[in-house]
């Protein structure tokens, strides 16, 4: 069973930072990500990274604030976000794949945890 246990969201001032991590466990497939979704948006993948700790992926609206890391003797994945604009805020959910993926695509991934919620403000 696939658990992903996301934890370090709040809220933080515009140009703050934050620090999310994500203990996950009984996924079989070699991606891990966290995705986002703020109200009245669809959910988007906002950084991707193999099990093996390489790539990493990144949306282009957080490429340079955001940074993507694993811990694989922890089996924990975190997300550190500087640079924090309004326009970050959302739920953010940790995420993985069960099977392989070439490319840690969003659209290969399938389990997602609760979600930890991030507020920005100006």
């Amino acid at each position: 069973q696939v658990h992903l246990g996301e934890s370090g969201g709040g809220s933080a001032q515009a140009g703050g930072s934050l620090r999310l991590s994500c203990e996950a466990s009984g996924y079989t497939g070699n991606c891990l990500g966290w995705f986002r979704q703020a109200p009245g948006k669809e959910r988007e993948a906002v950084a991707t990274i193999y099990t093996t700790g390489t790539g990493p992926f990144y949306e282009d609206s957080v490429l340079g604030r955001f940074t993507i890391s694993l811990d694989t003797g922890k089996n924990t994945v975190f997300l550190q976000m500087s640079s924090l604009k309004p326009e970050d805020t959302a739920m953010y959910f940790c995420a993985a794949t069960t099977r392989y993926s070439a490319y840690c695509s969003a659209r290969d991934f399938d389990h997602w945890g609760q979600g930890t919620q991030v507020t920005v403000s100006d």
